[in-house]
């Protein structure tokens, strides 16, 4: 089809704002999918997606729209709304030439929309303002209209309407998106070179890697010989298609086009997200891709059993093909053995790849307390990073540690900022500038550390503000922190996966949090052992889990009492020897729990 009859765009929002739903009504109107097999969020194909009710993975999708007689092709990417998949978001940007910035009727701008409607700036592309769920009672059309109106400069009239629930409204937008968003451009005006764009990629067992492109110039078709130009290897296209929305396979892909290429290459490590993909006779530089992204949490993630190591590698260099933004590099523990330390955008991007490694893998694992990088500075003048807790030194080595800090947005109902105030004092952090963000609303900058971020902080706004403030950050400098190791012992044991860094001020507060939450998860064992919380060279918190107890008289009727008391003492000096000897198993689920906030 000729490049002046295609559209290619994505839709931004804030985390439940209505873009799946959005999505699905497209698709509808489109004759994509055929009404009786239609499901509610049907770009969203994996399970936890479809559990928890948001999208992780950015999913492309090729409709086929008439408008005054003409046949258009319109391929859309759906992005994930959670500021932990912002790498998702920006990737999807780069392929596409506008976006749908999509609104809540009920809630308004928040603060997740200015992040992703900054970066579809940046990328230079046409924004297109939608407001959603008018059907809503609840919804504020006229207010969260002026605030569309203040943020971005555009006129009344050029903001629409839709309910993705009845549909209304969704047949106006597909026309906008033709009118508004420009059509793609051939790189090369004269060239006819395949080249095309890696902005995601699947492993499959029995085709190897996947790749999603975005073709920039010419067209390829099946056994064209290509080039990933960055990682300099060659294959052959054993398959090209488009997503309609699963994989169908299509004689050719051309310029404008969004698709993908079965590479048949099953070795791990040669496709990357950024990379050009192109025909041999391809004689330019590689397209200019994305930036690299640096994970903000780190975990260690161990095998429940040794034997399970090399399975465990797999799964990660398996799930890294569909997950790009998580990085993992092998390391090892006295007390857990050998296993990964895996860095993460945020806290629900960690829950949801361990979550994929239990479902997908069928993996048992044991998961560390989540951390983020310090840079210690020795007393003898030596510095080190720091990725893990457990390796944090003692505090009588340290002359300073660094640690990184974030600025951040936050955008609530005015009425909650005493309760909001008093919260950022407890997280360390500091205020910055304030403005008034509509009628009702105030947006509130500052500065806090990461560390205190990623203790619970969007949970705790959230409940403060009944659910109406929102939240995004981006990390800044690293400053000086004033903080130190504290480890759980279990048993007079150690036990890495529980040790954190934690603020010199709180640490005996942390202590006793850590060891009353492990005190009542932790399953009772045969003996009595202690639960305790260490730090600054001193036990600062210490619980008694008492032993399981059987009644070993019970089978005894009548006769002396000597004969009972001989089989207690009996009982009490096994129970005794099982306390010098015994060690407690800690089943996967306690790991698990110990890192939730819930």
């Amino acid at each position: 089809m000729d490049l002046k009859h295609i559209r290619n765009f994505s839709i931004i929002a804030h985390i439940d704002h209505g873009k799946s739903t959005l999505a699905d009504r497209m698709l509808e109107l489109t004759h994509t999918i055929e009404k009786r097999k239609m499901m509610e969020q049907v770009l969203d194909s994996m399970e936890l997606e479809r559990e928890r009710g948001i999208t992780i993975k950015m999913q492309p999708v090729r409709m086929k729209y008439q408008l005054d007689g003409q046949d258009y092709i319109l391929n859309l990417i759906d992005t994930p709304g959670h500021i932990d998949f912002s790498y998702e978001v920006s990737r999807a940007l780069k392929a596409v030439e506008g976006s749908i910035l999509l609104v809540d009727a009920t809630q308004g701008v928040q603060a997740q929309t200015l992040t992703t409607l900054n970066m579809a700036r940046e990328t230079g592309l046409k924004i297109i303002p939608v407001i959603s769920k008018i059907d809503s009672p609840l919804a504020r059309i006229d207010d969260v209209k002026m605030e569309i109106i203040s943020l971005l400069g555009v006129e009344p009239e050029e903001i629409l309407e839709v309910s993705g629930r009845t549909g209304e409204g969704v047949a106006n937008l597909l026309a906008e998106v033709i009118k508004r968003v420009p059509a793609p451009k051939d790189e090369f005006v004269g060239d006819d070179t395949f080249r095309s764009l890696v902005f995601d990629f699947q492993y499959s067992n029995h085709r190897g890697v996947i790749v999603y492109v975005r073709v920039l110039n010419g067209e390829v078709t099946k056994n064209t010989p290509l080039l990933f130009k960055v990682a300099d290897e060659k294959f052959s296209a054993l398959e090209v298609g488009i997503f309609h929305p699963g994989e169908m396979p299509t004689d050719k892909l051309s310029s404008g086009e969004i698709g993908y290429i079965v590479t048949g290459i099953k070795v791990p490590g040669i496709a990357s997200v950024g990379d050009t993909v192109s025909s041999l006779k391809d004689t330019h530089l590689p397209l200019h891709g994305y930036m690299t992204p640096n994970p903000v949490v780190w975990a260690s993630v161990y095998p429940e059993s040794a034997d399970d190591f090399d399975f465990l590698k797999q799964a990660l260099g398996r799930l890294r093909l569909s997950d790009s933004s998580f990085a993992h590099e092998e390391e090892s523990s006295g007390t857990l053995g050998r296993g990964f330390r895996c860095g993460f955008l945020g806290m629900l991007h960690l829950e949801i790849i361990m979550e994929r490694l239990k479902r997908e893998f069928n993996l048992e694992l044991v998961i560390t307390n989540p951390s983020i990088t310090y840079k210690v500075i020795y007393k003898n003048g030596k510095d080190e990073m720091i990725y893990s807790p457990s390796l944090f030194p003692d505090d009588n080595t340290v002359e300073q540690v660094l640690e990184p800090w974030v600025k951040v947005k936050i955008i609530t109902p005015a009425k909650y900022l005493g309760e909001i105030m008093q919260s950022l004092y407890d997280h360390e952090a500091v205020v910055g500038d304030s403005e008034v963000f509509g009628d009702t609303r105030t947006s509130v900058s500052l500065t806090m550390p990461l560390r205190e971020l990623m203790r619970n902080y969007f949970n705790e706004l959230k409940s403060l503000t009944s659910g109406y403030a929102s939240i995004s950050y981006e990390v800044g400098e690293m400053k000086v922190a004033d903080v130190v190791r504290m480890d759980v012992l279990v048993a007079d044991e150690i036990v890495p996966a529980f040790s954190r860094v934690v603020s010199r001020r709180r640490a005996e507060i942390e202590a006793e949090d850590a060891v009353e939450k492990l005190y009542k998860i932790l399953p009772r064992q045969m003996f009595t052992f202690k639960v305790q919380g260490k730090a600054m060279g001193r036990i600062i918190s210490s619980r008694s889990v008492s032993g399981m107890k059987k009644n070993v008289t019970a089978h005894m009727y009548g006769g002396d009492i000597t004969r009972k008391m001989k089989l207690r003492e009996r009982q009490k000096e096994g129970k005794k020897r099982m306390q010098d000897r015994g060690t407690v198993n800690i089943p996967q689920d306690v790991f698990l729990k110990m890192i939730r906030n819930d």
